[in-house]
């Protein structure tokens, strides 16, 4: 074990990050290994939750889990150039970092001095809390791209994507740990597999599993059983917010009054009129459009962001830059988008296709309570469906004999 091997003590940045020449071998190395041509970042992306998608929920199988408020990664299973096993998590920035401390171990079933390579899996980094306050860094695994070189699994549908990981990945490792439990401390992080329900258990999620939960949770999120994986945004995986809570993520431009000196800064020699940084700026929203000609297009938002005196007065006493910075905004009860909070992790605002979405989401919203009210139906339509598939098959099995 590495000599002074310890968890993670910050999720958001969790090593060493690949700069230069190796970022991109990195980059092109997972292209590679996922048959793709682009080098952006290939995870899939949910669709936010509207009101015709109680429908969707009906007519096909989802499965539903809790939505972490953490940082969503990809966990990347390599060998280095020594042969040596070797792990990245690549954030949605495409940037990857090396968990150099190297206290992470996969093994194979067969071989538990051996390890995965070339295996890309999907989730998200949390902070637990535990009940004796310490915290516990965490990496919730909701799906699966590539196993051992092969990525013939991104066709394949969820549930089997899920059965490769627990078979090949998860089963050796908690054997590992069931062996050898005093290691456990050491790790990274703790790996798990996040909790599916059919999509009908909604109930159980509200009453049961977020009360429970050791980290913070904000929604629900609902992918279908049967869809292969698909990189970029994803129709069929949809993130269910409490419509008040649903936000957008900005870029922020803040326009600073000029003003004319009053008569002691005249007296001070101040004679040309001059920016006021101190007063509340124009704060303005922009959404991103795509990239044009190689730069990224940005138009103005209908809306501005409002600030209070109160709030301005905070974020300059932090002295931080403030000009360009990605921030997630929400509605408050008067209809005015609010700072949420700041998205350093992400490079760009939302697309305005993404905008559109949550903006339909809000309109269009979708509460707790119609979320319990449709799960009777939604659990008919499921067992209707089971009936049906297994009438098919007992009938294609009568015409074979």
């Amino acid at each position: 074990m590495d000599q002074g091997a310890h968890p993670l003590r910050d999720i958001a940045n969790p090593g060493v990050k690949a700069q230069g020449d190796l970022l991109r071998e990195l980059r092109a190395e997972v292209a590679e290994l996922l048959g793709r041509n682009s080098y952006n970042f290939p995870g899939a992306q949910p669709v936010s939750f509207s009101r015709r998608h109680i429908d969707e929920l009906r007519r096909e199988d989802y499965y539903v889990c809790e939505k972490s408020d953490g940082i969503r990664y990809l966990l990347y299973l390599t060998a280095d150039e020594n042969g040596n096993e070797c792990h990245y998590l690549v954030d949605r920035k495409n940037d990857y970092w090396w968990l150099s401390q190297r206290n992470l171990h996969f093994p194979l079933a067969h071989d538990r001095a051996a390890f995965h390579t070339g295996t890309l899996i999907d989730g998200e980094l949390v902070m637990d809390i535990l009940p004796n306050g310490e915290k516990e860094p965490r990496f919730l695994v909701f799906d699966l791209l590539a196993l051992d070189g092969k990525a013939d699994l991104l066709s394949k549908p969820l549930d089997k994507r899920l059965g490769y990981f627990k078979e090949h990945v998860m089963k050796p490792y908690k054997a590992l740990f069931a062996a050898f439990p005093e290691e456990l401390q050491y790790q990274a992080f703790k790996v798990e597999m996040k909790e599916m329900q059919f999509s009908y258990g909604i109930e159980m999620m509200f009453r049961e599993v977020l009360p429970s939960l050791k980290h913070q949770s904000d929604g629900l999120i609902f992918t279908c059983r049967t869809s292969p994986y698909q990189f970029g945004t994803d129709p069929h995986i949809l993130k269910w917010k409490a419509p008040h809570e649903n936000t957008v993520d900005f870029r922020l431009k803040l326009n600073f009054p000029l003003v004319e000196p009053n008569e002691a800064e005249r007296a001070a020699g101040q004679a040309e009129p001059f920016v006021d940084y101190d007063s509340v700026p124009d704060a303005r929203l922009l959404v991103f459009t795509g990239v044009e000609r190689g730069k990224p297009g940005y138009e103005e938002f209908e809306s501005p962001l409002y600030l209070t005196e109160e709030e301005w007065e905070t974020l300059k006493s932090w002295g931080d830059p403030l000009q360009d910075r990605i921030v997630e905004c929400c509605l408050d009860e008067e209809k005015r988008w609010r700072l949420y909070r700041f998205r350093d992790d992400k490079t760009e605002a939302n697309h305005i296709s993404t905008v559109n979405s949550v903006l339909t989401s809000i309109k269009d919203g979708v509460s707790e309570a119609e979320l319990l009210q449709a799960a009777k139906s939604i659990k008919d339509s499921w067992k209707l469906r089971q009936q049906q598939q297994q009438q098919q098959q007992q009938q294609q099995q009568h015409r074979e004999h």
